[in-house]
């Protein structure tokens, strides 16, 4: 196996543990008006170990860098948001995998300073309304998923909007 494919391998397996014992310690009820329903798109996943899809959003402060290719860094105060769902097939499409039940709303936080053990980013997930920022146990092991993503400044999204 080549040293990039088994750093993705491992970063994406440890992304699963974290995701996977936050959901054990939490309710996972969806957000209601949440501030990120309002951000725009910046990428999509489909992470087939957990058979999720993922929309990738960003505040104005990310969409800005994205689309000026200023993502490595990216700048202090971007947010990103995972917005995730289980998948499941289009019951008129079967072919076509789309969102099912909602899972989790998680986000990044771009403070180089306030976060710089952990590569410039803070951990969080939203409950309810409110986005709450992992301790510093939950995001240190966050981080150890995010460090295969250190040369694209520990992000694992791929920006759609170039």
């Amino acid at each position: 196996m080549n040293k990039t494919l088994m750093k993705t391998t491992l970063g994406a397996v440890c992304l699963t543990l974290s995701v996977a014992a936050w959901a054990e310690k939490a309710s996972i009820k969806k957000p209601g008006q949440s501030i990120y329903k309002d951000w725009r798109l910046i990428s999509v996943s489909h992470r087939l170990e957990n058979k999720t899809l993922r929309a990738i959003l960003g505040n104005d402060t990310a969409i800005e860098a994205a689309r000026a290719d200023k993502t490595k860094p990216w700048p202090d105060g971007t947010v990103l948001a995972k917005v995730v769902w289980k998948e499941r097939a289009h019951p008129n499409w079967p072919q076509a995998v789309v969102p099912g039940d909602f899972a989790a709303a998680e986000a990044m936080i771009k403070d180089s300073k306030k976060y710089a053990a952990t590569g410039g980013w803070g951990f969080a997930h939203w409950v309810n309304n409110k986005l709450e920022m992992h301790d510093a146990e939950t995001s240190a092991k966050c981080f150890a998923c995010h460090t295969p993503m250190k040369d694209n400044d520990y992000v694992y999204t791929f920006d759609a909007l170039q």
